[in-house]
This record gives C-alpha cells, sequence and structure tokens, in this order.
C-alpha cells in the first residue's frame, strides 16, 4: 500500500526545491546580462574618451579663440573618467554628451575645419562611436527592464527580495543638451 500522506508532501517540497533553484539562477543569468550590457557601454565610453583629446588637437589651429570650449569639453571628459558608481557615471557621461554637441556647433563655424581631412575622418569615428553609445544604451535599458520585470513579478519576488537582488536603475537622459535636437548645416 502506498502512503500519500509522505508522497505528496514529498513531490511538493521537491517541486518548491526546484522551483527556488531555477527562480535563483535566473535571476542570476539576467543579472549577468546586465552587468554585460553595461560593460558594452564602458568599452564604446572607453573608446569615446580616447578620440576626444585627438579631436581637440586637431582643431585647436582653427579654433584659436575658443578655449572656454575646450576646457568645458576636457572638464566634462575628465569627470566621465573619473565617475566610478553607475548613476555617477550616467551622469557624467551625460554632460560629456553635452559638452560635445556645444563643442560641434561651435566647429560648424569654420568652414576650412570641416573640410580638413583629418577632422573629417575624427568626427567620423566619433559618429560612430556615438552611435554605437546609443545602441548599447538601448540594448542596457532592454536588459535592465528584463531584470527588473523578473525580479518584481510573482512569485520569483520571494527569492529576488530573500537573496537580495537590487533594482538596477535604467540608464536615462540627464543633461538638458542630450535632449535637445542637433542643428545639422549643410554648406559649399
Amino acid at each position: 500500500m502506498i502512503d500519500w500522506s509522505i508522497i505528496v508532501p514529498g513531490a511538493l517540497g521537491v517541486s518548491v526545491f526546484i522551483w527556488l533553484i531555477a527562480s535563483y539562477n535566473g535571476l542570476i543569468r539576467i543579472r549577468n546580462l546586465v552587468e554585460n550590457s553595461w560593460n558594452q557601454i564602458d568599452v564604446q565610453l572607453k573608446r569615446r574618451h580616447d578620440l576626444i583629446p585627438n579631436l581637440m588637437e586637431c582643431v585647436k589651429g582653427y579654433m584659436k579663440h575658443e578655449d572656454s570650449i575646450f576646457a568645458k569639453v576636457a572638464q566634462a571628459r575628465n569627470l566621465a573618467q573619473q565617475a566610478q558608481k553607475r548613476d555617477e557615471k550616467m551622469e557624467a557621461e551625460g554632460q560629456l554628451t553635452g559638452a560635445l554637441m556645444s563643442f560641434i556647433s561651435v566647429v560648424e563655424a569654420y568652414p576650412e575645419l570641416k573640410a580638413n581631412q583629418n577632422f573629417m575622418d575624427l568626427q567620423e569615428e566619433l559618429k560612430s562611436t556615438e552611435n554605437k553609445i546609443g545602441f548599447s544604451r538601448q540594448y542596457y535599458n532592454d536588459v535592465v527592464m528584463d531584470y527588473n520585470n523578473q525580479r518584481q513579478s510573482f512569485p520569483t519576488m520571494f527569492v529576488a527580495s530573500f537573496c537580495n537582488f537590487a533594482e538596477e536603475a535604467y540608464w536615462k537622459i540627464q543633461a538638458t543638451e542630450e535632449r535637445m535636437t542637433p542643428t545639422v548645416t549643410f554648406s559649399s
């Protein structure tokens, strides 16, 4: 004779245990995706930081009276490189983006500079890097949304709470300059 009073609770206990393991592993997997997507942004930001001094050096000869814009970009770059925490880095990168947008708008006043091949190459590299940063930010936010949804979903929220899976922050546009549409002019 089968003793169902032992089998049913035992099967239920094993099922709960398997669910706990699956929930925990799922949270670990998606948290690692968040980390990986953040690291992909970081790689592109490093590339951006490396391009800026070359770009500034290239235009210094043309823009002799624009010291304030050079200082603004250099200061924003330094702050972005020194930022450690994600939220600090996000804010500093927003300020750097604003400074770069101001810089590019000033460059528009120098047609001979826009014809310089070295500058055009650097500007194209920076543009490509900015696009990669944009795509990386989008992917990061998508992964953060998946992670936050999973950690807030019932019943996984109990595992997330018990195991201290903290909510991740989205990358939001911080600086006013980032929200502005850049002005592009074509001259002959």
